[in-house]
């Protein structure tokens, strides 16, 4: 116990020293990724991402609960290798996300179809897409591709923190389908999805969800609303209704900030309605062209143990360090903090006996090219 407090206090203590520093920040730019690699019209890019995550509750499983990718504890893990291949739309292109590695395990860990897992596991996205020339910006996607709903995306380096809020992690990974975007203006951009369900690429019902989606987008701020209603258990009976709200905020180029906003509800005839929501913040802050920070803190309730298996409420803070070492590779300490208002985390041989969870986390990222 001596150890882990005096661990933790290390940790923080150097940390908002650092944020202290942010004040005189270095104004030289932060190193971008290197260039995707191109063969004629198509580009590649592609990432490496690894982890080492040490959990002070030193659970038999070796396990850290309520997250998605850093599920390992008390061990090195790879996350993922992905591969992409891409062609925007021009007006007919195209986009293919494959690797391995743990994460695309979890991604695909609830997909419900015969042999599934074995199929998709190995594909993130799939997609073709259609831009016509002379129809205002309207584009239309068909396949398997990232949910429009959060704040955070499925590549570490593309996100403030190395570890997934609770929010993306209870949250929609993917959809099959369809979806459609239209600029109405400069500012807004509207789309329309008809897709499988969750997680889904073979439905597990004969009922379809339809997302609607709403980009507001000025210099400094904007505002993305996203609704998502159809039937997500073996039965067509009953709705799944989520509403995902996603603040950003930039009031200058060292400063990036988040609010993001869940509000869901499963409605079902003989189990009555699950209820669940949570709120979550985020800031990054570039305190020199290869150092940055990014705190986290977030709150969810979910109310009828739906997502997590029991009726609690939880906590979590994160705060995360970012190194970049030169173009296209990262370095990412991590110290972070579960709470729950009831025994939900393993401690030692003990099953679900604790109130709280505490990880600390160094991982590492090299990628190239685009998004």
């Amino acid at each position: 116990m001596a150890l882990y407090k005096c661990v933790r206090a290390a940790l923080v203590t150097g940390l908002a020293a650092a944020a202290a520093w942010a004040q005189t920040p270095d104004p030289a730019p932060a190193p971008s990724a290197p260039p995707a690699w191109s063969a004629g019209p198509i580009d590649f890019s592609g990432l490496i991402d690894g982890y080492y995550s040490f959990n002070f509750n030193h659970p038999a499983s070796r396990n850290n609960a309520l997250r998605n990718f850093d599920v390992r504890a008390n061990s090195f893990s790879l996350n993922m290798a992905k591969f992409t291949a891409e062609h925007t739309a021009d007006p007919v292109g195209f986009r293919v996300d494959a690797g391995f590695g743990r994460a695309f395990d979890v991604f695909h860990l609830t997909e419900p179809g015969k042999d599934g897992l074995a199929v998709h596991r190995n594909i993130f996205q799939a997609y073709v897409s259609v831009k016509p020339e002379k129809a205002g910006g309207f584009q239309f996607d068909f396949g398997k591709f990232y949910t429009s709903a959060g704040a955070e995306l499925t590549e570490t380096h593309l996100n403030f923190n190395y570890s997934r809020a609770l929010l993306y992690a209870n949250g929609p990974y993917y959809h099959f389908g369809a979806r459609m975007t239209k600029p109405v203006n400069k500012y807004w951009t509207t789309g329309f999805q008809l897709i499988n369900g969750w997680n889904n690429v073979e439905d597990n019902n004969s009922g379809k969800t339809v997302g609607i989606t709403s980009a507001l987008t000025g210099k400094k701020v904007a505002l993305f609303n996203n609704y998502y209603v159809g039937p997500e258990k073996n039965t067509d009976a009953g709705r799944r209704h989520f509403f995902d709200t996603v603040l950003t905020m930039n009031p200058d180029d060292k400063t990036s900030m988040y609010v993001n906003l869940d509000i869901a509800s499963d409605k079902s005839k003989i189990a009555g309605d699950n209820k669940w929501w949570g709120i979550g913040f985020a800031a990054r802050r570039q305190i020199n062209s290869w150092f940055a920070m990014s705190p986290r803190i977030e709150f969810y309730d979910d109310k009828n143990g739906f997502i997590t298996g029991t009726p609690q409420k939880l906590k979590e803070f994160t705060i995360t360090g970012e190194v970049k070492m030169q173009k296209g590779f990262l370095t990412r300490l991590e110290y972070r903090k579960d709470w729950s208002d009831k025994p939900y985390f393993d401690r030692g041989n003990q099953t679900g006996n604790h109130k709280s969870q505490d990880t600390l986390l160094i991982g590492f990222v090299v990628f190239f090219g685009p998004k």
